[in-house]
């Protein structure tokens, strides 16, 4: 860099800490409002507390592990491309 070191404002560790507080915050709000409002289920577990929140989290985890296995099978070797 030229005469100014100053990192991006995205990465410094302030921004970063903050921009998780926020977030983690907002997650919290979203959740609760569930309390205030009156669940209209079609299936009966979707009308649990925190549906949307634990079930997004279970979802996410699944097709990251999903991600993995699938990876173990498609995955090639380093010289896959230099070898003719």
């Amino acid at each position: 860099m030229t005469g100014n070191d100053e990192k991006h404002w995205l990465v410094r560790p302030n921004t970063i800490r903050l921009l998780w507080r926020y977030g983690i915050g907002l997650l919290v709000i979203l959740v609760l409002v569930d309390v205030f409002k009156e669940p209209h289920p079609y299936f009966g577990i979707d009308g649990t507390f925190g549906f949307y929140a634990w079930f997004g989290l279970v979802v996410c985890v699944a097709m990251v592990l999903f991600a993995k296995a699938l990876g173990v099978f498609l995955k090639r070797k380093d010289s896959y491309y230099d070898d003719e």
